[in-house]
């Protein structure tokens, strides 16, 4: 009897054993599935597309950025930025002002193509033409959620709003900031009135410095506030920045985010935690607020642990600098040929510091560290960067003036351009008319002019054939051009020559567009009519409670 329950009892005890090992294998089965599926997700999150930030200052000098020019001291987090990414030295705007800038960078092609060859104003019925595909919209196509927080400046009426060009989330004011009236009118030369406060009355006169309409500030296709208070803008502009990281990163698409702040524009403004802290005064100021405001955007950036989001900071042309002490810094890039003969020689002009900006990206893992090109890099290569790293595809029935620099970008490469067009931006020539050619180190101008300049006059247009040219690899203030009889003038000359003809055949039979820059009352944001600049605050706290749509 004993040796029959010894015997059932080992049976049992080899059956349990036998279980154990059953379940010891199963587990280590799926613990190796466990491990391959975490790989497998690990790898697909880092295989993602990445995410896209770019940030497009207003009216900032190359020589703002500590990290270009020792003498400023405001930067530390762009400065930081530069140290742990790649900053790129000979980068330029495409135009030397707002609306044709802005255009370029979102279409990469230059006005002549795009159409957009000057400002559009406040009662601007048209924008950036609607056949014209922009970043955004290539980038939706690729399945990426977008937003545009920010200065817009290409068309609020209708279909030329953000929200029909791609953006799916809109935040910011529809033009440059001087363009309408505030009760706190910030610092600006000359100094400019406050809106009335007249709840009627018959439309006041337009002053200098601003237009009879208070400034709106719009939410997708609302007006949420006009006049907009703009000493809180920057602070509410980085509030939905980093709120909109924060949830796209919660979003399985990955996301473009286009942030156009209004610094260094004028009026200057900035919250009371950044007033009279800097020696430069208001500008100093205002410059520590916009990189106090990168320094969020890095650090929302850096919270994500697949750090799969490259930034880019960069400007739309050069400082305004007949506003004296309230405009930005050229750096070295003085243009003194133009100096010497009177006028400005920043934004609106083709000399260097019209369109040389401060350019930085920053992508943790991807590109270098402390890194520094020197290649000819312009803001029309955002668009191409871009496309190529989504792996977005293009209308193919026109063409692009922008490169893809992703090779640059990474430390894999110094080539960029060998030549670059710089268009008329205002002070000389027809508008958007192309006479000033990079080939290379040597800039050549068919034609100068200076813009106004700080309390003094504008320098005046002169036409240049055979062109003035100069040797930036020496001569970065643009003072002293190459004798045309000398070797190296013949040497460059016939290439320019060729370049610019080129060029102007190629836009001659592409597929070009042209920009409506007609005027309509009718078209002008305004929130309450009935008030002498449709202040809106009192309409907006009403019985609705609504705001009112654009």
């Amino acid at each position: 009897m004993l040796g029959q329950k010894q015997k059932e009892f080992g049976s049992m005890r080899m059956e349990v054993i036998s279980l154990s090992i059953f379940i010891m294998a199963a587990l280590q089965i799926g613990l190796i599935h466990c491990m391959v599926g975490f790989s497998t997700f690990r790898a697909a999150a880092y295989s993602r597309k990445p995410n896209f930030i770019i940030i497009l200052a207003d009216d900032i000098g190359w020589g703002d950025l500590g990290a270009n020019w020792r003498p400023t001291q405001e930067t530390p987090n762009l400065d930081k930025m530069a140290k742990e990414g790649i900053r790129f030295e000979d980068f330029h705007a495409a135009a030397s002002t707002c609306s044709p800038s802005r255009a370029s960078l979102l279409t990469g092609r230059l006005g002549l193509r795009n159409g957009v060859t000057h400002n559009f104003a406040v009662s601007s019925a048209g924008g950036l033409p609607l056949n014209e595909t922009t970043l955004a919209e290539a980038l939706k196509q690729a399945n990426y959620s977008t937003a545009a927080i920010g200065k817009w400046h290409l068309g609020h009426h209708g279909h030329y709003h953000p929200n029909f060009r791609g953006f799916d989330y809109y935040f910011g004011i529809p033009y440059s900031n001087d363009m309408g009236c505030t009760d706190e009118p910030g610092y600006d030369l000359p100094a400019c009135p406050p809106c009335p406060t007249d709840s009627v009355g018959k439309s006041c006169k337009p002053k200098p410095c601003s237009t009879h309409v208070a400034l709106p500030l719009l939410e997708n296709d609302n007006i949420v506030e006009q006049p907009v208070n703009l000493s809180s803008l920057t602070e509410r502009y980085a509030e939905r920045v980093v709120r909109f990281i924060h949830k796209a990163r919660e979003n399985p698409r990955p996301f473009f985010l286009y942030f156009a702040p209004a610094h260094m524009h004028v009026p200057l403004h900035c919250s009371s935690r950044f007033a009279n802290t800097s020696a430069r005064g208001p500008y100093g100021d205002s410059l520590r607020e916009l990189d106090y405001v990168i320094g969020q955007i890095l650090e929302a950036v850096d919270t994500d642990r697949h750090r799969n989001t490259l930034v880019w900071f960069t400007g739309d042309n050069g400082p305004w600098s007949e506003k004296c002490e309230f405009s930005g810094s050229v750096g070295p890039f003085v243009g003194a040929w133009q100096m010497q003969r009177g006028g400005s020689s920043a934004k609106k002009t083709t000399w260097e510091g019209g369109h040389r900006v401060p350019a930085v990206a920053y992508w943790p893992g991807r590109i270098p560290a402390n890194s520094t090109s020197s290649a000819l890099l312009s803001t029309l290569d955002v668009f191409s960067t871009l496309i190529a790293l989504a792996n977005a595809s293009l209308p193919s029935n026109r063409r692009y003036d922008s490169l893809d620099i992703t090779d640059v970008m990474l430390g894999r490469s110094q080539v960029g351009h060998k030549t670059l067009f710089h268009p008329n931006s205002g002070a000389a020539g027809q508008i958007g008319d192309l006479q000033t050619i990079r080939l290379e180190q040597y800039k050549a101008f068919y034609l100068t002019g200076g813009a106004q300049a700080c309390r003094g006059p504008k320098g005046p247009e002169q036409n240049h054939e055979p062109p003035l040219i100069f040797d930036l690899s020496s001569d970065v203030a643009e003072l002293l051009p190459l004798d045309p009889k000398s070797p190296e003038y013949q040497a460059v000359m016939p290439q320019v020559k060729v370049a610019l003809s080129e060029l102007l055949r190629d836009i001659s039979t592409d597929n070009t567009s042209l920009a409506d820059y007609s005027h309509d009352p009718s078209v002008i944001l305004c929130c309450q009519p009935k008030h002498v600049v449709c202040r809106c605050e009192d309409w907006l706290q009403g019985a609705h409670g609504k705001e009112r749509r654009v």
